[in-house]
């Protein structure tokens, strides 16, 4: 036994001995191409050298900036751990360069020169081909990538969890941003996701109408995973829907964003410091710290669900000092200068094929659109190639280490969908790119320490459709102004939505409306704040201390209420009554208490089952708006208006964006029982917190683990 473990043990030293010659050499090879090919980069003297002495000094070269690579590149990053993960990933190239520049001048036969402006092409180079030499290698070794993996969870486990590792199984939540249920369906139907199509055994001819649990799979492979719709809250984004699933509640959560009467704040879901006070508020509503107290990482959310592993987590991101975690997951990843290069390589080339595809689309006319300039082709890339990278890399660390729960969003489709459609052929590549992380998270999963079930979900859909500025040429603030009479821009006054509004206030106020800003009469009154969040918009009087009623409203404003409710982009819209307590009101005067919801749904009849109990409950939030307004809905198409420049949009009722998935193990209990919906973030937190209770049992001490593995090899 003794000997079997020492001569595999030789066996691993040698074969990682002959994988760090191999990248040598061809990192060798590559310095010496790139020299004959750049101008500014050589390695001979001015007089000219032998070739011999040339491969020599590409052969130190190269090996200097191998050692520089692994032992300062690390040193590198945690210094510039506090820099945000865009900034670091735009300086990789640049730090890798400056690498390059130091091995040449420790290079011993002191002859080599590189212009500064060569050595970041000639560091990104080599570090591209190092890292593609030394995958390449460890594919064609299946035992030395099982072992490469062993001993990364070996070591980070005795790091992490001292001794311990339970052989219960962990739970690994991969949430999928904005991917609706019928997008996903679709997607598995096109062949897009295969990955996800093995789990639910259907090929690319399946019928995308059946659930993967429920039918008949046409594939020979038997099911692994049962896919189950689920209904959000009105507020369809993901603070509400993060906030609810990982800390139980989403109380008070109207929108993605809202005015607050009581603080005098604009709060936004991704803003800090807005993400840690509805976090703080979840915690004390609750009472209880959040779904990941108990060993537990949290991977690229707006919350931390209480886990005390982070990364790229808002609402700890603001925090400073030792013990803040939120960055240590891509400090990680970065860390490692090849994963730098081949990442800062992928989001330039995401850079220019956004902005490839928004030219297109814009010398196309393509319709609906909206602009995709300034800084997006940038954030793009961080979405789906950052914070992918990062994030996936994360959750693999976590599985080697074997941590019980592991939360992480990846939101690049959603970030795509906003603003090239949710069934665009841009989102249609990056569901590509998703299912390929969902592999290689399966594929880790088989080499961790402990068995793990893989759960992945979205937070919402998107509905699509023409933004509420294209189709009716003002924005929901101007046509809110037009309907209390506050003086409006000239374009605005010009479009027939706002022609309308002004006569009806000049027909409810029985005098002419001001036309100029400087012709206004004084008044304390401040102006209606209209804040847009996707379809839906609020609207507060921010000088009334309380929420206003209807007939407060309409004493002030006389035509804004009807103003809203008649015009052709609105739904419908929701008013505090002091006679009725809530009240709905849509076009043609109609006017139904939200008690009455049940027995005529009126305006809500287009949204489907379950809109009146959305919007009781919104209703019920000390913090909803003064005015809520949901956009016009279609049906049969399923297109709304987004009150932002979305052409994929989220936020409020009406169509895909309501109806997200649910893709579990048929290894965990039903989400539901047959006949009944699964509703609301809320719920999903009590179904995901029965779910890890089922993995959790006696701890099994590591050393067993190790002598079987180790008997196995």
């Amino acid at each position: 036994m003794k000997q079997g473990v020492a001569d595999w043990r030789w066996r691993r030293v040698g074969s990682a001995a002959w994988r760090v010659i191999a990248v040598w050499a061809v990192s060798t090879v590559t310095m010496l191409v790139l020299a004959g090919i750049l101008p500014d980069f050589r390695l001979q003297s001015a007089d000219g050298d032998s070739g011999t002495r040339i491969a020599i000094t590409a052969a130190l070269g190269a090996g200097a900036f191998g050692l520089l690579s692994a032992l300062v590149w690390p040193l590198l990053v945690r210094a510039l751990l506090l820099v945000p993960a865009l900034v670091l990933g735009l300086l990789v190239f640049f730090l890798n360069g400056s690498l390059l520049l130091v091995a040449m001048q420790l290079n011993p036969s002191g002859r080599g020169e590189v212009a500064p402006e060569t050595a970041v092409v000639v560091a990104a180079v080599m570090s591209a081909v190092a890292s593609a030499t030394g995958t390449a290698l460890a594919v064609r070794d299946d035992d030395a990538y099982r072992r490469r993996l062993y001993r990364l969870a070996d070591r980070r486990r005795r790091r992490a969890m001292a001794g311990a590792c339970p052989a219960t199984p962990g739970t690994v939540f991969i949430q999928l941003d904005g991917v609706g249920h019928d997008v996903l369906l679709d997607a598995v139907g096109k062949g897009l996701m295969p990955t996800v199509a093995a789990w639910l055994a259907k090929g690319p001819e399946a019928d995308a109408s059946v659930d993967g649990g429920d039918g008949d799979a046409p594939a020979a492979a038997e099911p692994t995973h049962r896919l189950t719709p689920w209904r959000t809250d009105w507020s369809s984004q993901t603070g509400a829907s993060q906030l609810g699933i990982l800390h139980g509640t989403n109380h008070d959560i109207p929108a993605f964003r809202w005015y607050e009467k009581d603080t005098r704040e604009v709060m936004v879901c991704n803003r800090p410091s807005s993400a840690a006070e509805l976090q703080r508020r979840a915690i004390a509503h609750t009472g209880d710290g959040g779904l990941l107290t108990l060993d537990g990482a949290s991977r690229g959310n707006l919350f931390s669900g209480g886990a005390d592993q982070l990364a790229l987590v808002l609402s700890v991101s603001a925090r400073r000092g030792r013990e803040n975690r939120s960055r240590a997951g891509y400090f990680a990843y970065f860390s490692d200068p090849a994963n730098a290069v081949r990442t800062a390589m992928s989001f330039v080339a995401e850079v220019c094929r956004e902005i490839a595809e928004s030219t297109h689309a814009r010398l196309t006319k393509r319709r609906p659109r909206v602009s995709r300039g300034g800084l997006y082709p940038f954030v793009r890339a961080f979405a789906t190639v950052v914070e992918r990278d990062v994030v996936v890399a994360a959750v693999v660390g976590d599985m080697l280490v074997g941590r019980r729960a592991v939360y992480a969003d990846l939101v690049a489709y959603d970030e795509v969908a906003h603003h090239s459609g949710p069934r665009s052929r841009d989102a249609e590549k990056v569901l590509q790119k998703l299912d390929r992380s969902l592999a290689l998270i399966a594929k880790v999963a088989e080499h961790a320490p402990r068995p793990y079930r893989i759960v992945v979900l979205s937070d919402h859909g998107q509905s699509p459709g023409e933004t509420f500025l294209a189709r009716y040429g003002l924005t929901l603030a101007d046509l809110v102004r037009a309907g209390c009479g506050l003086p409006v821009r000239r374009r605005v006054e010009r479009t027939r939505s706002g022609a309308e509004a002004r006569a009806a206030v000049r027909a409810a106020l029985h005098r002419p409306v001001e036309e100029e800003a400087g012709q206004r009469r004084p008044s304390r009154r401040s102006d209606p704040l209209v804040l847009a969040s996707g379809n839906l918009g609020l609207i507060s009087f921010p000088d009334v201390p309380h929420r206003m009623t209807r007939e407060e409203i309409d004493r002030r404003h006389p035509a804004l209420l009807s103003t809203l409710a008649n015009h052709p982009g609105i739904g419908f819209v929701l008013v505090a009554s002091e006679e009725h307590g809530g009240l709905l009101l849509g076009a043609r005067g109609a006017e139904i208490p939200l008690d009455e919801l049940d027995g005529d749904p009126g305006p809500l009849a287009a949204f489907g089952h379950g809109a009146a109990d959305a919007v009781r409950r919104t209703h019920s939030f000390p913090r909803a708006a003064d005015i809520m307004v949901n956009s016009w809905y279609d049906p049969e198409e399923g297109h709304v208006h987004a009150f932002e420049e979305q052409i994929g949009s989220h936020g409020g009722l009406g169509g895909a964006q309501n109806q997200p998935f649910l893709l579990s193990p048929y290894a965990l209990s039903a989400p539901v029982d047959d006949g009944h919906e699964l509703v609301g973030a809320e719920h999903l937190h009590k179904v995901f917190r029965r779910w890890l209770s089922e993995g959790d049992g006696p701890q099994v001490p590591v050393g067993a683990d190790e002598a079987v593995r180790e008997e196995e090899v």
